[in-house]
């Protein structure tokens, strides 16, 4: 686009870019069911991949939200797919055919999640918390047979059947401790594989033809590595040599070599074994992300389907400056077939901000100021990040912790980070402890400790890229971050108030307590693992409350949140307004914070119309309180002199 395009014009370029997401291939790989949004609103899309034809199959019946697999049924005439109301991620499922008819299939309280499809049609295997924890169900597909598989083993986090449908494989437990176990369809003759350890994370992927290995992965040595389980010999043959974090995916046809993906330098690339002689190769792809699929992480990660025939497979990819492309990936000549090209819309990639990756070392305490909690050294550790120029000079700079916290900033293609790169602010992007990617103890490093230590590598990353680029003006300096990453740039506001000039918080935490009443079940018992219960433990949920911190604000504040979030409850940005108003501060677009509700939407959204809206949001605030012509000047809060 031009320089001299409106940034009105930028926003509603960048969220109108249509968007690929789960690709699933057909049972005879014939076929990808797949959601696109190229009409405008999301939709299910059926391709065909010998002559690349691509047809429409529901009109406005699946979700606007992309952010759920897709499966396809046994006969190859209709996909699976996950509906809920607005958002607010309690999923029910339905099925949509080839000539668009869409009934429901498994509808209960709670959210459910599709997990696997029998291959003769018989059941489904789905993931629910209809009576409060994350179970296991079998649902009959002709009948209303509903059977719980699981009862006490905790949350229920992959799962797959048998290829004669006899049996189950499925992996339980809650983080750091999940288990994986193999059982009859009735959930019957139950046992454990002898894999891992108590303290470990196991997973289950798929199995192979003929019904007598699993493909497995499991971190007790540190790094998740991946393994093919011989359900005879009760033994495992480990692939790899544990260098780096791998996530398994699926076994080719014949058994005999499995691809799974491996992540590195803030990348995921695709990866091929062979089993016999543990050799690895590679996709031969840009550097970047490489993806069976859309959906990486549990408990959204359905068996989907990446085989094409052929000694082909299904892989998603992108990189920093491109957006998200589908590729037939031939394995014998590594070469791919682009199937599904990125929309640019009417931008040049060359105008997309590229990502410089670097490392720098961190001890969880930066020479910033400590206003809310006073925190000793924590261990010195290498921390990942990545930043982003937007050519400005001298250019405001954007902290973007990610969500999760178990996620991570990686080298795809992020459409925030070039909305605020269009927009002239550059962005730092903060592997911090307690991210995926680096292993289990890395993880754990969070554990007991949310709003300390990996808060402190935040803050040292935007030290350390302020003391290395003269070009970044340090009077402008912002946080803005989803999720657990809205609850960073909380964080960063009332612990390191003196660091930034304007803060972002979308569908953030503030109240752990309340946090812990509200979310959703599976959730809840997510962060007990991660700082016990609030009986237990009240006095650290409430130190580690950005509400409860609410003095230290001491830069504009722009709150943004979802009404229809059931993840992060409309009660955490309620508290906090309650609390910033008690406390004396102004609301306004001329005070102290502003404050948005965001009605018909969830958690996240990757609708066009919702994304606009949101962008529009950011991009006004950060112009105003920042601006990119010169240093605007902001209001006085509370208590300023």
């Amino acid at each position: 686009m031009t320089d001299d395009t409106d940034s009105s014009d930028r926003l509603a370029a960048f969220a109108a870019l249509s968007t690929l997401a789960s690709p699933t291939a057909s049972p005879t790989g014939e076929e990808i069911a797949l959601y696109y949004d190229v009409t405008g609103r999301n939709e299910l899309h059926v391709l065909d991949v010998a002559s690349g034809e691509l047809t429409q199959w529901s009109d406005g019946e699946v979700p606007r939200d992309s952010g759920a697999p897709l499966l396809w049924g046994s006969d190859g005439d209709r996909v699976y797919f996950h509906s809920d109301e607005a958002g607010n991620e309690q999923y029910d499922v339905y099925a949509c055919g080839r000539d668009g008819d869409v009934e429901p299939v498994v509808q209960s309280d709670g959210r459910n999640v599709l997990h696997d499809v029998d291959q003769e049609g018989k059941f489904l295997l789905v993931g629910s918390t209809r009576d409060g924890q994350l179970t296991l169900y079998r649902h009959d597909i002709d009948g209303d047979g509903v059977t719980a598989l699981t009862d006490g083993d905790g949350s229920v986090w992959w799962s797959a059947i048998s290829p004669t449908g006899d049996r189950v494989a499925y992996a339980a437990g809650e983080a750091s401790d999940v288990a994986v176990y193999v059982a009859a369809a009735d959930g019957s003759w139950r046992r454990e594989l002898s894999v891992g350890t108590a303290c470990s994370e196991t997973r289950v992927a798929d199995w192979n033809d003929d019904g007598d290995r699993l493909l497995i992965a499991d971190d007790a040595d540190g790094r998740t590595r991946i393994g093919v389980y011989d359900l005879a010999a009760d033994a495992t043959i480990w692939l790899g040599d544990g260098e780096h974090e791998e996530s398994p995916k699926a076994f080719l046809p014949g058994g005999e070599r499995v691809v799974v993906t491996r992540d590195r330098d803030a990348m995921t690339v695709p990866v091929v074994y062979d089993i016999e002689s543990g050799d690895d190769r590679e996709f031969d792809l840009p550097e970047g992300v490489g993806l069976f699929g859309t959906i990486p992480r549990p408990p959204m990660d359905a068996a989907n389907e990446v085989v094409l025939g052929d000694d082909r497979v299904l892989v998603t990819h992108s990189t920093p400056t491109h957006r998200r492309e589908l590729l037939a990936y031939d394995l014998a000549t590594d070469e791919s077939r682009t199937l599904i090209e990125a929309d640019h819309g009417p931008f040049d990639t060359a105008e997309f901000a590229g990502a410089e990756y670097f490392t720098f070392e961190s001890d969880g305490v930066p020479e910033t100021r400590q206003a809310a909690v006073e925190h000793e050294p924590a261990e010195t550790l290498e921390i990942e990040a990545l930043l982003y120029d937007s050519g400005e000079r001298p250019s405001p700079l954007v902290v973007k912790p990610h969500g999760g916290p178990r996620g991570r900033d990686t080298r795809g293609f992020s459409r925030y980070t070039q909305v605020l790169a269009a927009l002239g602010f550059s962005v730092l992007e903060v592997n911090y402890r307690g991210s995926i990617g680096r292993g289990r103890e890395f993880v754990e490093e969070l554990y007991g400790d949310w709003g300390g230590a990996e808060q402190g590598d935040i803050a040292t990353g935007v030290e350390h890229v302020l003391d290395a680029n003269d070009w970044l003006d340090e009077d402008r300096v912002a946080v803005f971050g989803g999720s657990y990453g809205g609850y960073s740039a909380y964080w960063q506001l009332v612990q390191y108030p003196d660091r930034y000039d304007a803060v972002v918080a979308l569908n953030g935490l503030t109240d752990l307590a309340d946090y812990h009443e509200n979310t959703m079940p599976d959730f809840r018992n997510f962060l007990e693992v991660y700082l016990g219960s609030p009986e237990e433990n009240a006095a650290f949920y409430e130190e580690r409350s950005p509400a409860t911190h609410v003095d230290n604000f001491d830069a504009p504040l722009l709150a943004v949140h979802a009404v229809n979030d059931r993840r992060v409850p409309i009660s955490q940005a309620r508290i906090l307004r309650e609390a910033l108003t008690a406390a004396g501060y102004e609301e306004g677009v001329d005070g102290d914070f502003e404050y948005h509700e965001l009605d018909e939407e969830g958690h996240s959204s990757t609708d066009q119309r919702q994304m606009l809206r949101t962008f529009r949001l950011l991009g006004d605030f950060f112009d105003r309180r920042l601006g990119t012509d010169g240093r605007r000047d902001g209001q006085q809060l509370r208590g300023d002199g």
